[in-house]
């Protein structure tokens, strides 16, 4: 069994690729001497830089990546389940191409090409055991969720130093208030953060505005001007876990920061629109969701006319879910 080779292939989101690790790290303590080898774009290379136990990195598109995927013998895992995917796992040679079943792939023509499929499954569970289940056609049957994320002290280091000032003091615990999300319909309203954030003025916190593009830096400059609440200096992915790793508690959406702050085993108050909590939020028991099921939720939508999903998160709301899970990790 330590001869077995693998290719994982999750190119991409940067939350999706955090929900792929644990897949990794069963797959890794099955065959401890296997060479596993994970397919990405550019984009998600940092991440997967911060997991202990990978072989090779592969980027897509860097020079000569098309012969460093390929591998007769060995076994292909698409956690993607997309056409563009699926191709790629066909391109490498392997006649071992595993992926899931027409029902649970967002695009149907990729199960043309794997060799073997999942049984298919239902999609209301968290998406981290719906990865591991993939996990069963390579003979490996895994419950437990694991992390192997390693944060260099060097790059801890270099966010002290640029938090600077903004750290939290004496009697204060950080909390990041993380504005943004890629999708439109995942980004809460800037009033609303404004409101959490003056509802929370008296408690005893440090809060911190996390963002990642000019469009949320810009979102986060409006709410720090009326909150008062400071923005953190632009940091790379491996400085986002370090942040989030010193932190006491993340609010944010449906987005990166969440899925990081919860394999970082971070305490998280989601909130949720148009995803549900129990299929892409926290997976910990103590961690807390603010979410209303209505009659469009579940869309999976990127673009929306009413948010009203969205607009049924009060701050109020949001508020007590970060006083209750701060009162219970003193």
């Amino acid at each position: 069994m330590s001869a077995e080779r693998f290719l994982i292939i999750r190119t991409s989101s940067l939350g999706d690729i955090v929900h792929a690790v644990p897949a990794f790290a069963a797959l890794r303590r099955r065959f401890p001497g296997a060479a596993i080898r994970w397919l990405v774009e550019e984009k998600g290379r940092p991440v997967l830089e911060l997991v202990e136990g990978i072989n090779e990195i592969i980027v897509r598109g860097s020079p000569g990546w098309r012969n460093r995927i390929r591998g007769r013998d060995q076994i292909v895992l698409d956690f993607q389940g997309l056409l563009k995917s699926a191709l790629l796992g066909r391109l490498s040679g392997a006649r071992r191409r595993y992926g899931f079943s027409r029902p649970n792939l967002r695009e149907k023509a990729a199960a043309i090409f794997y060799t073997k499929t999942l049984p298919a499954i239902p999609e209301d569970g968290h998406v981290i055991r719906k990865n591991l289940k993939l996990l069963g056609l390579a003979g490996v049957e895994a419950e437990d969720i694991e992390f192997p994320i390693a944060i260099p002290m060097p790059v801890r280091d270099a966010v002290r130093a640029k938090l600077g000032p903004q750290a939290a003091g004496p009697g204060r615990r950080l909390v990041v208030f993380n504005v943004g999300a890629a999708w439109p319909t995942k980004r809460w309203p800037v009033e609303s953060w404004i409101e959490l954030l003056g509802l929370l003025r008296d408690e005893p916190i440090s809060p911190l505005l996390l963002w990642g593009t000019a469009e949320e830096k810009a979102a986060a400059e409006t709410i720090s001007a009326r909150s008062g609440a400071p923005i953190a200096p632009f940091l790379e992915i491996p400085e986002i876990f370090a942040l989030l790793k010193s932190a006491a508690l993340l609010v944010s959406g449906d987005t990166f920061a969440l899925q990081a702050a919860c394999a970082l085993d971070v305490p998280v108050v989601g909130i949720f629109g148009p995803t549900l909590p129990g299929r892409n939020g926290p997976f910990k028991k103590r961690d807390k969701a603010a979410y209303h099921e209505i009659s469009c939720s579940r869309c999976y939508l990127r673009t929306c006319d009413s948010l009203e999903c969205l607009k049924l998160v009060r701050p109020g709301e949001v508020a007590a879910l970060v006083r209750s899970s701060l009162a219970g990790h003193d």
